[in-house]
């Protein structure tokens, strides 16, 4: 008896869901439209650029890469957050957050971005900034015991 009532409840779901639209839509087709405050991505517009290298300071993962002198600008879409603080920072107002999405990057794409346009190591000194010596250390006798002094 539970047999036969158990069919008649998945047969009965099976129709209706047979009869109704689908719940999702069908992606390349039909595109939703963003939301008003949707992050989508990084826009950039290189005539009002100077090249100041805040945004690239700024970004917490690295993404944006700027150079003053070759005046480069480039962004890994792989690894921007949108999280903004670019756009804050932009004195000049030529980055931007637009609502849509860019499309995926191709693999080749990404390996191209990372090779050409490295961001510097996270602990290391910055390709931007000169390099400072650290501080040299030698050995001083003060009162009959060994201190050390940086000069």
């Amino acid at each position: 008896m539970s047999t036969s009532w158990s069919w008649l409840l998945v047969s009965a779901l099976v129709t209706k869901s047979a009869l109704r639209p689908p719940v999702t839509r069908c992606y390349p087709r039909q595109r939703r439209v963003p939301f008003a405050r949707t992050r989508g991505h990084i826009r950039f517009q290189v005539d009002n650029c100077t090249f100041c290298t805040v945004c690239a300071v700024k970004c917490p993962t690295g993404a944006i890469v700027a150079h003053k002198k070759e005046r480069v600008w480039a962004i890994d879409h792989s690894r921007c957050i949108l999280c903004g603080i670019c756009v804050e920072d932009c004195r000049e107002g030529c980055i931007t957050l637009g609502n849509d999405a860019l499309p995926p990057l191709q693999l080749k794409e990404l390996i191209s971005i990372r090779q050409d346009y490295a961001p510097p190591e996270r602990g290391s000194a910055s390709k931007l900034a000169p390099e400072v010596p650290p501080p040299q250390r030698r050995a001083v006798k003060v009162g009959g015991e060994t201190g050390a002094e940086t000069s």
